[in-house]
């Protein structure tokens, strides 16, 4: 069955993430869905919600400690007090924007999967590396899994593309499946699609040959096309 999962990156507020929260389990409970959902609201909007069993927070970024003197961070201590067992590790923008490292990002994955975090792990390519053909995209890409368990119980991969992340611009049908059915041959764990992901398009791409789900930002924002989302998944 599909996974579908909300990113909310710097997006909502604690009042907004708490209603969209209760409007998702409400629409899972009534309409008996059992499909896994995942939401992964802001560090400031974590919280203890009254939700079914299949919809799961989490967190976008957390740093690979308990406690301790990282300004700006969140570690296990903030994360145990609102029950919080699952987290994003690896996405993009924390690669290329804010500049996290293959060793960094190993280093948070090791420390997350000892804990038996449920571990949502984002790999993708640049489009200067997409240009240059499938050999050096899976080329790129496996680097990604340097210093990576593959085998941990608990893991999800989701592939982003970076040059399809936001910009509008959606991998084909055979981009998608190129990838997917190359890493699916290599790693045997749910595989989501993440990149300019929409209500119209969501049906299509999760029907896909080693498609899983999907990961998804700015399309899942507003809570009534989340639940479109998956209301047009929910029999994948």
């Amino acid at each position: 069955m599909a996974i579908i999962a909300s990113n909310f990156k710097t997006n909502h507020t604690r009042n907004t993430t708490s209603s969209f929260v209760e409007e998702v389990n409400k629409y899972l409970v009534s309409n008996n869905i059992s499909n896994e959902v995942y939401i992964f609201p802001t560090a400031t909007s974590l919280d203890k919600f009254d939700i079914t069993s299949t919809l799961n927070i989490g967190v976008q970024n957390a740093y690979a400690t308990q406690k301790g003197s990282f300004t700006g961070e969140i570690g296990t201590q903030q994360l145990d007090e609102f029950d919080v067992n699952t987290i994003l590790i690896g996405h993009s923008e924390r690669r290329h924007i804010l500049g996290e490292s293959q060793d960094e990002i190993a280093k948070k994955f090791a420390f997350y999967s000892d804990l038996g975090y449920k571990i949502i792990y984002c790999i993708g390519e640049p489009l200067e590396v997409k240009e240059q053909g499938l050999e050096q995209t899976l080329e790129y890409i496996y680097e990604q899994f340097e210093g990576i368990n593959i085998n941990y119980e608990k893991l999800v991969l989701a592939y982003e593309p970076v040059w399809a992340i936001g910009t509008g611009v959606t991998a084909t049908s055979e981009d998608i499946t190129d990838v997917h059915s190359a890493i699916k041959s290599k790693i045997d764990k749910p595989l989501l699609y993440g990149g300019s992901v929409k209500v119209e398009n969501v049906r299509d791409i999760c029907s896909l040959n080693g498609v899983d789900g999907a990961l998804i930002g700015t399309a899942s924002w507003i809570v009534d096309d989340f639940i479109q989302i998956i209301e047009n998944t929910k029999d994948l």
